[in-house]
């Protein structure tokens, strides 16, 4: 039960992450008038959700729990290097770097491990970025989160974080933004259940709307989100 309140605690939406902050380029989009409503919001998720969140960070999270629960720093040291490689829109490597650096110094408040004060010490000086979802899935194999529950939580938090940006952009309300994530909750489960095998090897991403999205945010004349 500890283990399964402890992953509920770390994807919280109160959880002191930074998430509110970002809206992942959702912001840019409904801007320019591309995403207007409640069934636009619903369909950026599951871009969002199938293009990259899953099959990039959602990977590179399970790679980090199994290279945690081996105590390999090494291993984790290059998924963040691979990760942030990825990340091709400098708004959204800043983000996932911001979170996961929160994350990691909450964890490391509450949680004595060695093998995550030594990752603390090298995002420290530099020598690694610390992206949010090697992060996550290294906390996750110290706390002993199981791999399915996790993939689905981290997920979950992820819609409920862009949910929350747009009932903030828009004229949505608080049913609307409870349609949507009880509409995706089948595809979070899928793709949570598909990604279980994945390796290191089986990262990708093509979401070229989404990062171009992100890198039109920053030159918005007026912003309420930092991504």
């Amino acid at each position: 039960m500890d283990s399964f309140l402890s992953l509920i605690q770390f994807s919280d939406g109160l959880f002191p992450a930074g998430a509110y902050a970002h809206s992942f380029g959702l912001e840019y989009l409904i801007q320019s008038g591309e995403i207007s409503s409640e069934a636009g919001v619903e369909n950026f998720l599951h871009a969002y959700h199938e293009s990259s969140v899953a099959p990039t960070d959602a990977v590179a999270m399970l790679c980090a729990l199994r290279a945690a629960q081996a105590d390999d720093l090494a291993e984790c040291l290059a998924l963040d290097e691979k990760l942030d490689a990825m990340k091709t829109s400098s708004e959204l490597r800043e983000a996932s770097c911001q979170m996961g650096r929160q994350t990691l110094r909450v964890a490391n408040h509450i949680q004595d491990n060695k093998l995550l004060a030594n990752f603390a010490e090298a995002v420290k000086t530099d020598a690694t970025p610390g992206h949010h979802p090697v992060i996550f899935g290294m906390i996750g194999g110290v706390m002993a989160w199981p791999a399915r529950e996790m993939a689905g939580a981290y997920l979950y938090s992820t819609s409920a974080a862009l949910v929350g940006a747009a009932l903030r952009l828009m004229p949505l309300g608080q049913l609307a933004g409870q349609r949507i994530l009880s509409n995706v909750r089948p595809l979070i489960t899928n793709l949570a259940e598909e990604i279980q095998d994945r390796t290191e090897s089986d990262i990708w991403s093509f979401a070229p709307a989404l990062e171009i999205a992100s890198m039109r945010h920053a030159m918005l004349d007026a912003r309420l989100f930092r991504s």
